[in-house]
């Protein structure tokens, strides 16, 4: 054979094995995709999920749907459980394998949902070490993504989460921070209608402030600011303050001490009657000048 022939034969058997290692590629990832597909799955689910996909062939297709059909269903009742045990409704999960060995496995998850009003997407890496008889497992590149402008400190509180790597937490503040939100909202909701020319809802009603004035005192304004507040340890909080924002003809006739005391004598009045009552005596208040 020639030493052209034999150059050729080389190239040719250089690109067989190219060739080779692709498909070995190939195969590796398709293996890791149903080990994806079968990713938090026990019980009849697995077992349905693995014949789907090639690595269990025991039973036929009948029996296959009607393992699927009941699993889904049990699926669908702890789901409407979860959901209303803790609020959150989850729209979609994704999980991509990026490293699997021996002893380490590391996947990139990706959870969207909402709870109440609030959208929310987390995105983390999931480490789990298996270690003799159990495995330990980490969570790392955590990122969440709020759907809102109006968070009052939420958010960085959400940026510490992110630092620390603490999924848990954000769960277990997030529905609590959502109730208080959504505690302010129909508060806020409930007295423009029922006070239409006094209340007013400047930057709608999931802002923290709102507006009461008189329409004969044009200038004279109290405003009401609600804030959620979030510790670092995850405790929520509502803050509640009252402005007022008076021209200078009106301080002029009426003692500054009077006017500076209305913030004060509020928060008495939060202490004895709570949020809505105090704000229902301050609205009635001005509604009762109107009227008279």
């Amino acid at each position: 054979m020639s030493d052209e022939n034999n150059e050729e034969v080389k190239m040719l058997e250089a690109q067989i094995e190219h060739l080779q290692a692709e498909v070995e590629a190939l195969e590796s990832q398709q293996k890791d995709n149903d080990k994806d597909i079968t990713f938090n799955y026990r019980g009849q689910m697995q077992h349905a999920l693995a014949y789907v996909c090639g690595q269990n062939q025991r039973g036929g297709k009948e029996m296959v749907l009607s393992m699927l059909k009941e699993e889904v269903d049990e699926l669908e009742e702890d789901l409407k459980l979860q959901t209303q045990m803790n609020g959150v409704t989850l729209n979609s999960c994704t999980t991509k394998t990026l490293q699997s060995s021996g002893q380490k496995l590391v996947r990139q998850l990706c959870v969207s949902g909402r709870c109440s009003e609030l959208m929310f997407q987390v995105e983390f890496q999931l480490t789990e070490v298996k270690k003799a008889q159990t495995s330990e497992r980490k969570i790392s590149d955590l990122n969440i993504v709020l759907d809102s402008s109006d968070l009052d400190n939420f958010g960085s509180f959400c940026s510490r989460l992110e630092e620390d790597g603490d999924l848990l937490l954000f769960f277990r503040t997030l529905r609590t921070f959502s109730d208080r939100c959504d505690d302010r909202r129909r508060t806020y909701q409930h007295f423009q209608e029922k006070y239409p020319s006094v209340v007013s809802l400047p930057e709608g009603p999931g802002s923290a402030v709102i507006t009461l004035n008189h329409p004969e005192l044009p200038g004279c304004v109290l405003f009401v600011h609600w804030s959620v507040e979030v510790s670092p340890e995850g405790a929520v909080t509502s803050k509640i303050d009252l402005l007022t924002k008076i021209p200078e003809k009106a301080l002029q006739l009426f003692p500054s001490e009077a006017i500076g005391g209305a913030a004060e004598a509020f928060q008495s009045l939060l202490r004895v009657l709570g949020p809505e009552a105090a704000l229902e005596s301050i609205i009635s208040a001005i509604s009762l000048s109107q009227e008279t």
